[in-house]
């Protein structure tokens, strides 16, 4: 084992010590009913409240939300599922100080995923937190130290590693069946809707906009910043690279092989068709390079990433997908769909297909909490260095320069505006991470 592949191990709080106090703190029965709370039940989460309710091993006792409506809702599914109405909260401090609450889901904007999943893991929870696992480079690493210091599970919402065709695939990718894996591409392709240009104004009466907003700056409300366009805006949200682009990234780093950040980054875009209040752009082109000391085979690899967010047009047979350059061979997958791997003269070796596995990845969590299942299958650290490229990718167009990155230290070393953006500006308020100097 490399230094840097130790010393990334350690700061990621996945040693054997994390495991074995995990362990110990799983249910004590297998048959066990599982206390959740649920925290952001709209959009995604409103898919999570929905196979949790139904779940007869888990029993949802709390939905936390600051938009009264979007609790209520979420409230009446559960109640309609499992024919129990849950608490409604809408501060989440009030699950996080139920000893009941054995576990929470964490489907919030963005901005909260971080915050809110080192609050939870304090409080003794083990989190389910949806993707992109933090807002910037630096909340990955607290997050990691939250887990090893807490030795709870966290999960991170990115399903393709418990969907068993992609397991497939990446059992050939690592055999060896196209050689060894030297390039990876990802690519985000689909048309999105303009979030049109609109003037600060009062927010809904049904809404706690303060506490929306939470630990990040204080804004102006106005209506294309939520529900769900919050993610266009640079302190809420990561843009669709980290929205649906971020699935395909990590199914690319799994295939790489890939177990440290990447040494330099660059990225080329823009706003190119849109013209709207969005922040983040619709067109990127972005290049990763691996260094040699974290590869086994010794050798650089490289990650590509590209993205058309107003383009509705498959590439390569998928509208969002990866290919892996093997020395033998190439692999071209949709991480919801299938895959087909070829050999030389474009030999068709293998396929399959089938769709992603939400209640799979559900269950590995839950299990691993039970304890009867040990690895996590999209585990803190996977969550980190697909965040982290998400992060790499849209400093370097916010800065349009090649950035040399430490994948340890975690740092830009080559421009300081770009290593700023590493971690970001909080308020003062109650959910501000600990440890972010």
């Amino acid at each position: 084992m490399t230094t840097q592949r130790r010393d990334f191990l350690k700061t990621a709080g996945i040693g054997a010590a994390a495991l074995s106090m995990a362990s110990q703190t799983a249910k004590a029965a297998a048959n066990e009913q599982i206390t959740v709370g649920v925290i952001g039940p709209g959009g995604m989460g409103t898919a999570h409240t929905r196979l949790l309710s139904a779940n007869k091993d888990v029993r949802v006792k709390y939905v936390c939300d600051v938009d009264d409506n979007r609790r209520a809702k979420a409230a009446e599914l559960v109640k309609s599922s499992s024919g129990k109405s849950p608490e409604q909260a809408k501060d989440m401090r009030t699950v996080f100080d139920d000893k009941e609450v054995d576990a929470v889901f964490i489907a919030t904007p963005d901005h909260w995923h971080a915050p809110a999943s080192i609050l939870a893991l304090d409080a003794g929870k083990h989190v389910y937190v949806e993707k992109p696992c933090c807002h910037n480079i630096r909340e990955g690493r607290l997050m990691s130290e939250a887990v090893a210091r807490n030795g709870r599970c966290l999960q991170v919402g990115t399903q393709s590693r418990s969907t068993r065709v992609i397991e497939e695939a990446m059992q050939r990718l690592h055999a060896g069946e196209i050689g060894e894996i030297m390039v990876a591409k990802a690519w985000n392709s689909q048309r999105r809707g303009s979030i049109g240009k609109q003037q600060p104004s009062d927010p809904p009466t049904t809404l706690d906009f303060d506490s929306w907003v939470g630990p990040a700056p204080l804004v102006p409300y106005q209506s294309n910043l939520l529900h769900g366009v919050w993610r266009w805006w640079y302190d809420f949200g990561c843009g669709d690279m980290g929205n649906d682009g971020v699935h395909d990234i990590d199914v690319a780093l799994w295939g790489l092989g890939v177990d440290s950040h990447p040494s330099s980054a660059t990225c080329m875009g823009g706003k190119y068709f849109f013209d709207d209040d969005q922040q983040f752009p619709d067109t990127q082109y972005a290049v990763f390079e691996y260094p040699v000391d974290g590869n086994p085979q010794g050798r650089k690899k490289q990650l590509i990433f590209e993205q058309r967010i107003w383009s509705p047009y498959v590439q390569e047979g998928y509208e969002n997908g990866c290919a892996f350059y093997g020395t033998n061979g190439v692999m071209i997958l949709g991480h919801t769909q299938g895959w087909k791997m070829y050999g030389p003269r474009m030999k068709l070796l293998a396929e399959n297909a089938g769709p992603v596995e939400l209640p799979r990845h559900h269950a590995n969590f839950l299990d691993c909490i039970r304890g009867t299942q040990t690895k996590l299958n999209a585990d803190v650290k996977a969550g980190q260095l697909a965040s982290g490229i998400v992060h790499l990718a849209n400093i370097a167009a916010r800065v349009g320069s090649v950035l040399h990155f430490d994948p340890v230290k975690e740092q830009i070393t080559n421009n300081d505006d770009a290593n700023a953006l590493v971690r970001r500006q909080y308020r003062d308020h109650w959910s501000t991470p600990n440890r972010v100097g």
